[in-house]
């Protein structure tokens, strides 16, 4: 059996055909969502990124304000700009672009942005919200996993999920996503005895860990479900492709698998939060 390429790209696009009439719709009520991003440094793989979820907002019609702090800013500059941000009622999404310069207290920051506009779903606040189950924006990459499986419609309840990675902006919260939805999760990390024989226990295995090509295809039982979050020097995932695709049902690509979903979540969570703002008044 032909094993099926979750192709990201058509997830993301799927989304971001919704948001552009969503998009319309709050500009005909005189709101248009705004993301702000916030860059400290000269980081270049992070000027890409930004730049790039700009261009992106901005394909749909969603404003992009773009903040560039130099990398000798201190703290409390940072959370000073992430104030006046929470404060002005245009911005509806603030993203700080991780990494920040070592110096600066970076979870400081991100607990200085307010839940309504934590877009990015970086705060304690927000994960707490996600973990119990009524969080209105989650981490953006977990959203994107659990997008690309209900895209697919690829079983979850009562499945067994294994994740390998323990991140608060990845692995802890994709858990108690899959958690939330009646699979049986197991967290692995890197202190975890015997990973491979873990991993193959998983009917769907989420690969978070941050190395290129770490899990390995004998890890894998036939008929799994794979999704590889990882993205490493030279768009290699996680997960050995060519491997790990001989086994599973279904697999995700590097590039193209998660990460255009990620960036489509953010976008989502922007427009969410402008019709927040609507429903309020």
């Amino acid at each position: 059996m032909e094993n099926l390429i979750l192709d990201g790209r058509k997830v993301a696009q799927s989304i971001k055909n919704q948001l552009v009439e969503r998009v319309q719709v709050l500009k005909e009520k005189g709101v248009t969502p705004c993301l702000a991003t916030i860059l400290v440094g000269d980081d270049p793989s992070s000027a890409t990124y930004v730049k790039m979820k700009g261009n992106e907002c901005e394909k749909i019609g969603i404003k992009s304000l773009r903040i560039h702090l130099p990398k000798e800013t201190e703290t409390i500059e940072l959370l000073e700009t992430i104030q006046k941000l929470n404060e002005d009622a245009f911005v509806h999404g603030i993203l700080l672009q991780h990494p920040v310069p070592s110096h600066i207290d970076e979870r400081k920051a991100f607990e200085t942005i307010s839940i309504e506009k934590d877009v990015d779903g970086v705060t304690s606040f927000g994960y707490g919200q996600t973990a119990l189950g009524f969080g209105k924006y989650p981490s953006c990459t977990p959203a994107a996993i659990m997008s690309i499986l209900h895209f697919y419609q690829i079983p979850i309840e009562g499945k067994h999920a294994v994740v390998i990675g323990r991140s608060p902006i990845l692995g802890k919260p994709v858990s108690a996503l899959l958690l939330n939805e009646n699979a049986t999760v197991t967290t692995c990390h890197s202190r975890t005895t015997n990973l491979s024989e873990v991993v193959q226990l998983g009917d769907i295995v989420v690969a978070a860990v941050g190395k290129p090509k770490f899990i390995q295809g004998d890890w894998i039982k036939q008929g799994a479900v794979v999704l590889d979050a990882g993205y490493n020097k030279g768009n290699i995932g996680d997960v050995d492709y060519e491997a790990c695709s001989e086994k599973a049902s279904a697999i995700t690509p590097v590039p193209g698998g998660v990460g255009p979903v990620t960036i489509s979540m953010l976008l989502k969570h922007t427009v969410d939060a402008a019709e927040e703002t609507i429903s309020k008044h």
